[in-house]
């Protein structure tokens, strides 16, 4: 797995018996999960199960209704520089004037207080960025003007400017081309190969990324799993889950989660020996 084995070390994220409502409904209740350096962990299940009010959550823009969260052995803050956070792909407005720059500078800056206001080594440190992420040939392009997957780009480099810890990723390549899916994976698993980052990416197609990760945290419908893919995405595993008939299929080199309860299937790539 993605995970390098060595001493153990103080988990970057630290989620204990937390719980969060909504309402009168409970989205899911006593979640434990520790995340150690450069582990890669996707979470998984259908809509309206809580996977972004996690996210929220850990960057502190939820309040738990119990538990408690901790982010390299502090409790939880909003705008901690611990956490790099990359949103799902919204295309930026034809008229934009931001440039490809603007968008990653916007990151180096906007930790401090007061105005944004330039210091002596951002220049250099947007260029790095824009290099790390692919993005300097259109730096200087108006982001309206961009593709999907090159606007994408510029997100990620903006969620690396303070050389985040842990890198919450939610949906990130959502409506992106495949060649795009792979480009942005890429950069992010970078970021843990290299500086020893976390990893949380919420995704409803664990294709382009099953390779890289470590443990699976699945919900749905107020319960959750956590363990190796090979423990999670099994047919009586999920139909436990769940608590009605769900069937992992393989199909195509893939695999297909059928029969979920009030959602539609999503898609799980199978590992190439189970495709064979």
């Amino acid at each position: 797995m993605s995970a390098s084995a060595g001493p153990a070390q103080p988990p970057l994220l630290e989620i204990a018996d937390a719980a969060i409502c909504r309402g009168e409904r409970e989205l899911w209740s006593g979640l434990d999960l520790a995340v150690q350096p450069r582990e890669f962990i996707a979470v998984l299940g259908p809509s309206g199960s809580g996977k972004t009010t996690l996210l929220r959550a850990i960057l502190g823009l939820q309040e738990l209704s119990g538990g408690q969260i901790r982010v390299d052995g502090k409790p939880v803050q909003r705008g901690s520089e611990a956490i790099g956070y990359i949103p799902q792909q919204h295309p930026f407005g034809p008229g934009t004037s931001l440039r490809g720059r603007d968008v990653i500078a916007l990151g180096v800056q906007g930790t401090r207080w007061g105005l944004p206001l330039p210091r002596r080594g951002d220049r250099e440190r947007v260029d790095r960025l824009l290099v790390d992420v692919g993005a300097q040939d259109y730096a200087h392009r108006p982001v309206g003007e961009l593709s999907g997957g090159e606007q994408q780009r510029l997100r990620v480099g903006q969620a690396l400017a303070a050389g985040p810890r842990l890198l919450l990723c939610d949906e990130p390549l959502s409506n992106l081309d495949l060649a795009h899916q792979q480009g942005v994976t890429e950069i992010i698993d970078r970021q843990r190969r290299e500086r020893g980052a976390a990893v949380l990416f919420v995704t409803h197609d664990i294709n382009p990324i099953l390779g890289r990760v470590d443990r699976i945290l699945y919900l749905a419908g107020g319960r959750f799993l956590f363990g190796s893919p090979e423990e999670v995405l099994q047919t009586e595993v999920l139909t436990d889950l769940y608590g009605a008939p769900v069937s992992v299929l393989r199909a195509g080199g893939r695999l297909v989660v059928v029969g979920i309860p009030d959602a539609e299937p999503h898609h799980l790539h199978a590992h190439e020996e189970d495709a064979a």
